[in-house]
Parts: structure tokens; sequence; C-alpha cells
């Protein structure tokens, strides 16, 4: 009896918990890698094709990457990472160094970070789990190729954030939080 007085003072005191805790959760979330893969690449190309055209080019302050340029650092970076496991061989269209300042369309930087996160998700699928453990040299360390796919998915997480901020600067709602 104690216990459930407990329960409905701490809805009655915390309705926002109890609401929390009554949603479901996401598609993806807590299955693992690959769950939490779908979810942040659909977050990600959801809010970029939410972003009007004419806001790729804004930027918070002086030298801070735009938004196209966060979305291609993203991109990139998938592909580079995905380079260093040696799981692709690193695109030569991507191959100049400030290539995420060039390419700056909305249409051309949402093919791109989704070719990206395709190729992401293609490679990992072919991992074994010995594969995954096998060692290879980044950043002047050795690492499991499971960590880099991990930061593959921490970074795109990371950048995602930054560009939920960026949306809410300019006005935008994420389409998730709507």
């Amino acid at each position: 009896m104690k216990t459930i007085l407990l329960v409905l003072c701490a809805l009655f005191l915390f309705p926002a918990a109890s609401a929390v805790h009554a949603q479901s959760a996401p598609e993806g979330i807590w299955e693992g890698y690959d769950g939490e893969w779908q979810h942040v690449t659909k977050q990600v190309i959801d809010l970029a094709n939410a972003i009007p055209a004419d806001k790729y080019s804004w930027r918070p302050a002086p030298g801070v990457r735009s938004v196209s340029e966060v979305f291609m650092h993203i991109a990139v970076s998938n592909y580079w990472l995905l380079s260093e496991t040696g799981a692709i061989t690193y695109p030569k269209a991507l191959e100049p160094d400030d290539i995420d300042t060039k390419i700056t369309s909305k249409p051309e930087v949402i093919d791109w970070l989704t070719k990206s996160f395709e190729a992401v998700k293609a490679a990992r699928a072919k991992e074994t789990p010995a594969a995954l453990a096998k060692k290879v040299h980044i950043a002047d360390r050795d690492a499991p190729r499971d960590g880099i796919y991990l930061r593959i998915l921490i970074h795109a997480n990371e950048h995602m954030g930054q560009l939920v901020a960026y949306s809410r600067m300019n006005g935008i709602v994420p389409p998730w939080s709507k």
C-alpha cells in the first residue's frame, strides 16, 4: 500500500517524469550499433532536409563551420574513417582537403551525406566479429576496427547535436521534436 501511495505521489508531483517513461523509444534506440546507426542517420538526414537551402551557408560566427560544412564534415569523416579500416577506398571526388567548403548546395550535400551513411552501413554489415577485433593503425595508435565504427557513430551524433543548435538558432524545429 505504501508503494502504491508513493508511486501516485510521484506521478502527481512529477508528471513530466511519468510522461517521459510512457513514451516509446524512437526506432533503433537500445538496439545495438545497427539500431543506433539507423537512428542517427535518419535524424541527420531529416534535419538536412528540414533546413532550407538558403540556410546552408549560415554560420554562427566567423571562422565556424557553416551548416553545409558541418554536414559535409560528417560525410567526409565517414569516408575517411572507413578507409582507415580498410573497408573502402577513399573517394577521389573528396580528395581536396577543403572539399567540405566547396560542396555547399543542399541537394549535393544531402547526396554525399546519404551515400556516406549507406557506405558505413554496408561496410559494417560485411564485418565479422574477428574482423571487427582486428587492429588498425590510426592517429598514432592501434585501435580495433570496431572502435573506428564506434567513433563514426559518436561523431555523427556529436555533429547532429551541433546542427540541432544551428537549426534552433534559425527558428527551425527538428522534425522529430514537433
